[in-house]
């Protein structure tokens, strides 16, 4: 074994774990490894100018592509202005190894600047946290966090590493990754239980979530709504593409609302969910969302969320593609003629109402808006959708004025639309930059409430430095109108003190382009259509700043 550095072997275990891009904002704790960059190449260091900035790159980078990142951020204070980013990746499972330097071993005793507890910091919000204390242990460390961090569920890790461990050099043994194989394949046995139980019902529904995308699982839950019969509903938080929109059994997204989400369930006799908690709500109400006594049968890897909130009757284990492959070869091969039917049957009232149908009706409705001023958030969503293309990459982060837009953009495939999940707003602008990192070859459309981008907008300044084909729309509306909304209809208040950011107003073209970004104020709706048809072409960031209805 030859002499290494702390920060060398870091470094050459990230790239031997399949790590190229290293997001981050560096400080003085973070030199070590700033240093022993230009050893390595392969590693393309992404600057991010702050911490959660740097966290949500990485997570849209993990989420586009399923494989692991990492990103360095800042001692204290830097994990401090992370942890939100940090809890929006464990909400959607991101692998993710995040580090952050600490002070050298001892000196934290002298309770020194910029000092923390940064493994109590992260352990909440990471599947596991650590500290490492000999430059011996380095390998091990992080040969296991990348394990765990890619280890069904996935999500993020945390590693503190003091500087008198990068900077140390020894001869150590770097090791090699540790790689569990995913299957997850039910047995024969599980399998048919579950498949004979579906075919005793008449209406059964499924609630598809995210795993469905991670596990790239949209033929499988296709096939499965149709051999069942039943009518598939999109998880409450849509943060992802789950089902195919234009398939005859979809109906769009259960709200996060206990009332209408129960008024819906009522209609069913089964509940399917896949890959998902498929009731989590937003607020709390004293209605319970699932109907008394409703059974529900549960697929899914994160065993966490089965059984967690209502009594699940069946449910298994598994990789979902796997198990709804096994579950469609054994439904073909025993369905009955009367079942058959029963299905074809159900299939065929579904259609009556599906999401294809309710997007007629929309698409009617809103070309009355075609000349209203301000521009209405629908006619804004509808001329996105419109203009869409397979080369595009949707992101999502609008709160209201994008409330309409799955209404209209249809989910072709598993890796086409990227929203928010845990609600924790300001992931969009910098998670474009990581989705848009991990498809080179698409042009990325950020979709972003005003109130929202200013979480941040200094990423605006990483996607114009890297030149990534990044189209901003911010749907702007100078408030926080979403809390106008909930104070009305919780409260029955209209007295919105502190949501509103007019006074002086926002200028997100000039912001824009005082970070490189070239961009454009919309406030004619017949412009539209034509401006994201420029637009949408373009191979650098543009930013389009279009004044919405304020709605109060």
């Amino acid at each position: 074994m030859k002499k290494i550095t702390g920060r060398s072997a870091f470094l050459s275990i990230l790239k031997s774990e399949g790590v190229t891009h290293l997001f981050g904002n560096p400080g003085t704790t973070e030199l070590p490894i700033m240093h022993a960059l230009k050893e390595y190449p392969e590693i393309k260091y992404i600057l991010g100018l702050q911490e959660a900035i740097v966290v949500a790159m990485a997570d849209g980078y993990s989420r586009a592509t399923g494989k692991l990142s990492a990103c360095n951020v800042h001692v204290a204070p830097g994990l401090g202005n992370a942890m939100g980013a940090i809890y929006n990746a464990k909400f959607v499972g991101s692998p993710i190894i995040i580090t952050a330097g600490q002070q050298e071993q001892g000196h934290g005793l002298m309770e020194p600047m910029l000092y923390g507890p940064l493994v109590r910091m992260a352990e909440p919000l990471v599947k596991w946290a650590t500290e490492v204390t000999r430059l011996e242990d380095l390998p091990r460390i992080m040969r296991r966090a990348a394990k765990i961090a890619l280890s069904p569920p996935t999500g993020p890790v945390f590693i503190s590493l003091p500087g008198d461990i990068l900077n140390t050099e020894a001869k150590i043994d770097l090791g090699s990754p540790t790689r569990i194989i995913d299957s997850y394949r039910p047995s024969h046995k599980s399998i048919e239980l579950i498949a004979k139980k579906i075919t005793k019902f008449n209406k059964p529904i499924i609630v598809v979530g995210h795993e469905v995308a991670s596990y790239d699982a949209f033929k499988e839950v296709a096939k499965f709504a149709e051999l069942s019969g039943s009518a598939v509903y999109q998880q409450t938080v849509p943060h992802g593409s789950h089902f195919p929109s234009e398939h005859i059994a979809f109906m769009g997204a259960l709200p996060r609302l206990q009332n209408p989400t129960k008024k819906i369930l009522e209609n069913y006799d089964l509940l399917i969910c896949v890959g998902c908690d498929g009731l989590r709500m937003s607020v709390w109400n004293a209605t319970e969302p699932l109907p008394s006594k409703m059974p529900i049968i549960h697929i899914g890897i994160n065993e966490w969320e089965i059984g967690k909130n209502y009594f699940t009757e069946l449910a298994i284990i598994g990789n979902v593609k796997n198990t709804l492959h096994d579950i469609n070869q054994y439904l073909k091969n025993t369905l009955t003629s009367k079942e058959s039917v029963k299905a074809k049957k159900n299939l065929e009232h579904i259609a009556k109402n599906n999401w294809t149908v309710k997007k007629k009706k929309l698409i009617s409705k809103t070309l009355d808006d075609k000349l209203k001023k301000p521009i209405t958030p629908n006619w804004l969503m509808m001329n996105i959708a419109n203009n869409i293309t397979k080369n595009n990459i949707v992101v999502e982060e609008g709160l209201v004025s994008t409330r309409a837009l799955l209404n209209y953009l249809p989910y072709k495939n598993n890796k086409d639309f990227y929203g928010l999940a845990s609600g924790g707003i300001g992931w969009a602008v910098s998670g474009a930059i990581g989705i848009a990192l991990a498809n080179p070859s698409k042009t990325i459309i950020a979709i972003i409430g005003d109130g929202s981008s200013m979480y941040g907008i200094q990423s605006l300044w990483s996607a114009a430095h890297y030149k990534l084909p990044i189209v901003y729309i911010i749907a702007n509306n100078q408030s926080y109108r979403i809390i106008k909304e909930r104070l009305e209809a919780f409260h029955k208040n209209t007295n919105f003190v502190g949501m509103d950011f007019n006074k002086p107003k926002i200028d997100f073209s000039k912001l824009a382009n005082s970070l490189g970004i070239q961009s454009e104020t919309i406030n004619n709706p017949k412009n539209l259509d034509s401006i994201f048809k420029k637009a949408f072409k373009y191979k650098k960031p543009y930013l389009l700043n279009v004044m919405v209805d304020k709605g109060y």
